[in-house]
């Protein structure tokens, strides 16, 4: 388990952020939070702007940011578990012309982009009031309620062709999102010791 990486990842407002701050808390000597390569690029200025060629920049930023950050938080904690806020598959949804576009674009394809990461634990995007609430509190949250839930339905499509993949619903409280999360990283830890 050692230098494995799981992806915390999901549509819009899903609680993903939230999900990697309690597991950092949770398994505090085991694990490392590395952080979302979108919100650190957005909160620094980069700009997201409409025309395609803009979304198409945003995303090729947020993959080498991705990869970079992975990279740097490897080398400093071999010895950890890398919790992940998305990763590299999580543009694919974003790419104007399709996934496909999207994985030729970087010279890789899902099945090997899957492959960087031991397990995903997908969760499912808040209800509409939430998400109309959160987009409120959040200055880099720009999708209409629409986009939000088809851009959910895009990154499950792709996530979920992963082999060691875990979907948790929005069907109950964030409280029990949480307590599946925990059990599902608890078992992955206890499984490889």
């Amino acid at each position: 388990m050692p230098g494995s990486k799981i992806v915390l990842t999901g549509g819009p407002c899903a609680g993903k952020t939230t999900m990697a701050e309690v597991l950092a808390r949770a398994f505090h000597s085991s694990v490392t939070n590395v952080p979302e390569a979108a919100s650190l690029l957005f909160s620094g200025g980069f700009p997201r702007f409409p025309p395609l060629e803009s979304q198409r920049a945003t995303q090729r930023a947020i993959f080498h940011v991705q990869r970079e950050l992975e990279a740097t938080y490897s080398a400093r904690f071999p010895e950890r578990v890398l919790i992940l806020d998305r990763g590299t598959v999580d543009g694919a949804a974003y790419w104007p012309e399709g996934p496909e576009a999207y994985f030729v674009t970087f010279g890789t394809n899902l099945q090997e982009e899957l492959a960087r990461y031991s397990q995903v634990i997908y969760l499912e995007s808040a209800a509409e009031a939430d998400y109309v609430l959160h987009k409120q509190q959040n200055p880099n949250r720009k999708e209409t309620w629409e986009e939000a839930k088809l851009l959910d339905e895009r990154t499950f499509q792709l996530w979920s062709q992963h082999p060691r993949f875990l979907h948790i619903r929005n069907s109950r409280s964030f409280p029990h999102k949480v307590s599946e999360v925990l059990a599902a990283v608890a078992g992955a830890m206890t499984f490889a010791e």
